[in-house]
């Protein structure tokens, strides 16, 4: 707690200091291009890895970066109620999903209920990618090959949430009007590398 409270004064004698006619701009009013859904993981930063100001992304983040297909029975509020605010209200440009390399909540679906047993909520919103899990296991039967499974898993994972978004009607008016960018990403935490995904030639190639 102690380095918290130390990195608080340092933030506004530093940081704040550094951007404080940015801060001074944008204290009564948010208009981001960008949507990000990353995965709740402490090693994913958003505004790091693509170098934002305050003001810029417009962040969700949850275990495993999940989008929950759109419905009007009013679940998943927390996430939906989100994407919902950034699209219309905010009107973001472009939505980012982000995976990452060595996802728990990714390897965790592999795991049997017993091993989830002390996390009883996590193992439920984990549910939502078991379709996902479903088709790593046709493509890749061998579970001993854990490495491909793993990335595979990951990568699969982010796609499989962009076409949850497709799912949300004002996200796909916009997106088949052009005037919303659906992307997604896999960061590799220990290169810095992130790969996307093109959606016409379905695979993730290095962004350089």
């Amino acid at each position: 707690m102690e380095n918290l409270l130390k990195g608080i004064v340092e933030f506004r004698n530093n940081d704040f200091m550094e951007h404080r006619d940015l801060f001074n701009k944008i204290s009564e009013k948010q208009d981001p291009h960008t949507l990000f859904i990353g995965c709740s993981d402490s090693r994913l930063v958003p505004n790091l890895i693509t170098n934002t100001l305050p003001g810029e992304i417009f962040v969700v983040r949850n275990v495993a970066n999940i989008v929950p297909v759109y419905t009007n029975a009013g679940s998943y509020f927390g996430v939906t109620s989100a994407i919902e605010y950034a699209v219309n209200i905010l009107r973001v440009d472009n939505i980012v999903v982000c995976g990452h390399s060595n996802c728990g909540g990714c390897a965790a679906l592999y795991k049997p209920d017993e091993a989830l047993a002390k996390i009883p909520h996590t193992r439920k919103w984990l549910e939502l990618a078991h379709p996902v899990r479903d088709k790593v296991l046709k493509l890749l039967p061998d579970i001993d090959d854990f490495a491909a499974r793993e990335w595979l898993t990951e990568q699969m994972n982010v796609v499989e949430q962009l076409e949850h978004l497709l799912s949300y009607p004002f996200i796909r008016e916009r997106y088949f009007q052009k005037t919303l960018n659906l992307v997604g990403w896999h960061y590799i935490i220990e290169t810095g590398e992130i790969f996307g995904y093109d959606h016409e030639k379905g695979f993730f190639e290095l962004i350089n």
